[in-house]
């Protein structure tokens, strides 16, 4: 379980197939506190380390992405380069500072615009309309990893739905989310909650 509270940005060193992809992730973690088996949300995927390295500050770990990972996020998102927002699974007694997230990605969504307003940036995002009935004003959903907060929502004629996002400057300059434009594909965890409600909701109905 992880918390939506990202901790570091990280960067893919290297990528290659090897049955699954096998990408190497370079982050300012400390080594001796990456263990083998552990998890660590990568933009919002759960994914297992299997090596680790480096010194303090400038480590560095292994994860296998399965194709079934891949041909579920971001297309292009798993290439040498790309930064990704990094959140290792949360222990018991840890603060709950954001909500409770999986790392299983739920579909991609695409920011439709981006506005300067004041100090924070609007963002308005899309859903696939399957996500549509789980994304509600005042929810939680999950951004590339990031626990953020639906302000407003607009339900589209063909079954999506797109939701505004106001992000602080803190939360734009620590996460990738300030670099996002128009345009660009995200991952979107919906809020667990919400899965279960609306399947009370369906059996009811």
């Amino acid at each position: 379980m992880f918390t939506g509270i990202i901790t570091a940005i990280g960067t893919i060193r290297e990528a290659r197939e090897s049955g699954d992809l096998h990408a190497v992730i370079t982050c300012p973690y400390d080594p001796a506190h990456i263990a083998i088996g552990a998890s660590i949300a990568c933009s919002g995927v759960c994914l297992t380390v299997v090596e680790r390295g480096g010194a303090a500050g400038d480590a560095w770990f292994a994860v296998d992405i399965s194709g079934e990972t891949v041909s579920r996020t971001v297309p292009g998102r798993w290439a040498v380069g790309t930064r990704l927002n990094l959140e290792p699974a949360m222990k018991l007694g840890d603060e709950l500072g954001g909500h409770i997230v999986t790392g299983h990605v739920d579909g991609v969504g695409h920011v439709v615009s981006r506005e300067e307003v004041g100090g924070s940036t609007r963002f308005w995002v899309s859903t696939p309309a399957e996500l549509a009935p789980y994304v509600a004003t005042k929810g939680s959903i999950t951004v590339d990893g990031v626990s953020l907060t639906v302000n407003e929502i607009a339900d589209q004629a063909d079954g999506t739905c797109h939701f505004m996002l106001n992000i602080i400057p803190h939360t734009g300059e620590v996460t990738t989310i300030g670099a996002l434009q128009a345009g660009d594909a995200v991952n979107l965890e919906i809020d667990v909650l919400a899965r279960y409600l609306q399947r009370m909701q369906s059996l009811r109905g």
